[in-house]
């Protein structure tokens, strides 16, 4: 599995930005695809994930309602909708897959991996 996110940049503090990430390679129907973000000198957290067969979703408590994970499976593509965004929200963030057919938002679960997009937030 390859991935490639896009859509990272800088916005002022309570501004808006949609994350893509293509996928592309062995794009398994049952796979389970998140987002992660890790800013300097923190360990990478989980965002928000969902279940590429089912379309089940879960994110964390952080960013709930503000952020929407989806996906376009015809476009092999996964989205993070990201409103309101805040300065302490700035971090690099991170689509990856994973081969488990359970939600998860655990880093450690996820063997595939983008480069990543970052995103600015000002305050």
């Amino acid at each position: 599995v390859q991935l490639a996110e896009s859509g990272g940049g800088s916005v002022q503090a309570g501004e808006s930005l949609r994350l893509s990430c293509a996928a592309s390679g062995s794009t398994y129907r049952r796979y389970c695809m998140g987002w992660f973000r890790q800013a300097p000198g923190q360990e990478r957290e989980g965002v928000a994930a969902i279940l590429r067969g089912s379309g089940s979703t879960d994110d964390a408590d952080s960013v709930k309602g503000r952020f929407t994970i989806s996906q376009d499976n015809a476009k092999n593509t996964l989205y993070l909708q990201m409103n309101s965004l805040k300065p302490e929200e700035n971090a690099m963030y991170y689509c990856a897959a994973s081969p488990r057919t359970a939600i998860s938002m655990r880093p450690m679960d996820f063997g595939y991996w983008g480069e990543g997009t970052q995103v600015s937030v000002s305050s």
